[in-house]
């Protein structure tokens, strides 16, 4: 049985158990879960070959992708790489020890410290985004433009919304 089929069966079962609850959602909501863990899994093994991990890769392409002096402060870099400081930290550690970051002073204020990438770090991120995207699209053939395009469209409705939402609770 294939995870679709799987779920479907779960669905299934809550209707007949619980007939009173809405099951409705708990279809899509079962589907983009195991969804997300599939793609996760298939990016970490492209990662891997890489010798880094999901967040230093994440580190290694918000640095990248900030252009030249590729740096910035670790406080900016948890925030774009959308973790908190402290697991930054150990992301920074790993990628310093590995030769592919370094802790300096910045290039517009000599007393504030930032993270950037060293050449090495530069050859290998332009190598595994390379790739990453390959497998982004390998990932993603069987979907047409059009499917694609709506897909993308309504995850990003539904992310505003979410974001909505969570900003009504702070």
């Amino acid at each position: 049985m294939n995870d679709s089929q799987q779920i479907e069966t779960i669905v299934q079962q809550w209707r007949e158990q619980r007939p009173d609850i809405d099951s409705g959602p708990m279809a899509l909501m079962g589907k983009l879960r195991r969804l997300t863990t599939r793609l996760r899994d298939e990016f970490v093994i492209g990662y891997e070959q890489f010798g880094i991990g999901e967040g230093e890769f994440d580190v290694l392409s918000a640095l990248r992708r900030m252009g030249q002096p590729f740096e910035l402060p670790p406080s900016l870099l948890a925030d774009h790489t959308m973790v908190t400081a402290g697991a930054t930290s150990k992301r920074i550690d790993r990628l310093v020890e590995a030769g592919l970051v370094d802790r300096r002073s910045g290039t517009d204020d000599r007393r504030a410290r930032v993270i950037a990438l060293t050449p090495n770090g530069h050859k290998l991120i332009d190598q595994a985004i390379e790739a990453h995207t390959a497998n982004q699209r390998r990932l993603a053939a069987t979907l047409s433009d059009e499917e694609f395009k709506r897909m993308e469209d309504t995850v990003s409705k539904w992310l505003v919304a979410l974001d909505s939402i969570s900003d009504m609770k702070s």
